[in-house]
């Protein structure tokens, strides 16, 4: 029996093609940003007390079934996968859609270093385009068929805005931030996303890495509250959070049709 979501990936990208449910209300606002032609949605996974790792550093896995299929649909919705360097060498992930039917997005990553070790299985060679950020004065040695993408550094940093600008000019549109907490975090404090996909996972950690780190407020009423709709998978919650409003017009996209 074919998955629902067989053929969400094709009508997807086809404008005003209706996207059968439940995925139109998951996937719907991913289709056109209202900033500019970029669409930037981040996804995190995570305890019900806000962890994505016990204090070890232990996260295989918080999610279940239904939490690691919603982040596989969303690697088939988009142009590319981005993460930092920090979760490429730690979990060696290799970004690719398995669980669900779709086409694998370009594989993306922040390196202003140069740190990342030629043979990540993220690099691997399997005709998807895989594109590394670094800093101006970086000397990585990766395989010829990784595509570089040099961009100046803020005190050893790739400013998000930066990064957005440089993978339009690359011709990337739809854009899934996936990791790691810091990277996300990064993004967020930026202005630089459109949607925080969290999906909580029926568990209680007690302790570990908090799932997002923001700049300390001293009320509570002065906390972000953007809007936010929660969908049901299976056991787990999926809190679809609307950043648009707080996104900022990005290098050269398009602030008008």
């Amino acid at each position: 029996m074919t998955h629902p979501f067989a053929a969400v990936p094709d009508l997807f990208r086809q404008d005003g093609a209706a996207l059968p449910a439940p995925f139109d209300a998951r996937f719907g606002p991913l289709r056109r940003g209202k900033a500019d032609d970029l669409v930037v949605v981040a996804q995190m996974g995570q305890s019900i007390d806000g962890r994505v790792a016990t204090e070890s550093g232990h996260s295989k896995y918080i999610n279940g079934a239904a939490g690691l299929d919603h982040l596989h649909q969303l690697r088939a919705l988009v142009d590319a996968v981005v993460i930092g360097v920090g979760t490429a060498v730690a979990d060696n992930p290799q970004l690719t859609v398995r669980r669900v039917s779709g086409p694998h997005p370009a594989r993306v990553v922040i390196d202003p270093r140069g740190r990342l070790p030629p043979d990540a299985r993220l690099l691997a060679d399997d005709g998807v385009r895989r594109i590394v950020i670094v800093g101006n004065d970086a000397r990585p040695q990766f395989p010829g068929s990784v595509e570089l993408v040099r961009i100046g550094l803020n005190q050893g940093r790739a400013a998000p805005a930066a990064i957005l600008a440089a993978l339009f000019d690359a011709g990337l549109r739809r854009l899934l931030v996936e990791g790691g907490t810091h990277t996300v975090s990064s993004f967020l404090t930026a202005g630089c996303l459109d949607r925080l996909h969290i999906v909580t996972a029926p568990m209680l950690l007690g302790a570990g890495q908090p799932s997002v780190t923001l700049a300390p407020v001293e009320r509570a009423d002065e906390g972000l509250r953007p809007p936010v709709r929660a969908h049901l998978l299976d056991d787990e919650v999926l809190f679809d959070v609307d950043l648009s409003a707080q996104r900022l017009p990005v290098g050269r996209a398009k602030t008008s049709m």
